[in-house]
């Protein structure tokens, strides 16, 4: 075996290196041709599918698979490194400097002047440090296009109220809900299709606001409103099974009898 190769068993070596190590074993030309076809765009379905199964470890609280998913994001992580060092762009030394920095930055309560602040109070002063500096144009900036959509209008909401643009308090948001329901109303009469996806919209965003001002994270909340509606139908579904007849043979009355004694 040769020297480049035996890095990845040496003990000696940190694991972080070790890791870094065998990603550059598998992208060199002793190493697999899998890994070496790679690159930043293909390896995107990789990326995401780890961080899913991260979050799905942490919904479960299974600490042993959240062991492992984490190491399997941050192989991820190490192999866009990689692939970013072959390109002579950065390796993932600069990266961890750049986050170690910014970090340092973000906490001048922390590293200048030692002050107590609220979650909320830190959070409001990272989004005006990051437009202050000049790292962002608007406060809005740095949100992903790609995030899921519930997830963005919570983070646009945090942004927004960042900069004092916000709701003071839920009751408000509730006033805000009500009038959005009742805008969807009259798209309805009026059978004006555009407006009721805007109008829905609208309520789903506000639906985010409230979320967000009651210190709820709205995917979280919908996931397990999904996770319990998933598990209530799969056993709606045994009991229409076991009594040999189908769906259709049920009216809705009598599936919703069915469901209220699962629930």
């Amino acid at each position: 075996m040769s020297d480049f190769k035996s890095s990845v068993f040496d003990r000696s070596l940190t694991p972080f290196e070790r890791l870094t190590a065998l990603m550059a074993v598998l992208r060199s030309p002793e190493g697999c041709s899998w890994d070496r076809r790679q690159d930043h765009r293909s390896l995107l379905p990789c990326l995401i599918e780890e961080t899913y199964e991260v979050v799905e470890a942490i919904e479960a609280g299974d600490l042993p698979a959240l062991r492992e998913e984490l190491g399997d994001l941050l192989c991820q992580v190490v192999f866009h490194a990689q692939l970013a060092r072959e390109a002579g762009s950065f390796d993932i030394n600069d990266s961890i400097n750049s986050i170690v920095d910014k970090l340092v930055r973000r906490h001048p309560h922390i590293f200048e002047h030692k002050k107590d602040l609220t979650p909320r109070q830190v959070r409001d002063q990272w989004e005006k440090i990051k437009v202050d500096s000049g790292e962002k144009k608007s406060v809005l900036s740095g949100i992903p296009r790609s995030m899921p959509a519930l997830t963005m209008a919570f983070r646009i909401g945090q942004k927004a109220g960042g900069a004092g643009f916000d709701w003071r308090q839920p009751a408000d948001v509730m006033d805000k809900l009500r009038e959005e329901t009742d805008e969807i109303s009259h798209a309805l009469q009026a059978d004006d299709h555009q407006a009721l996806t805007e109008e829905i919209g609208d309520l789903l965003f506000a639906v985010s606001s409230l979320a967000r001002k009651l210190e709820i994270d709205p995917e979280q909340a919908l996931r397990q409103a999904l996770n319990k509606f998933r598990d209530r139908f799969e056993k709606l579904e045994r009991r229409v099974h076991e009594s040999n007849r189908g769906f259709d043979d049920f009216t809705l009355e009598q599936l919703e009898e069915i469901w209220q004694t699962i629930k």
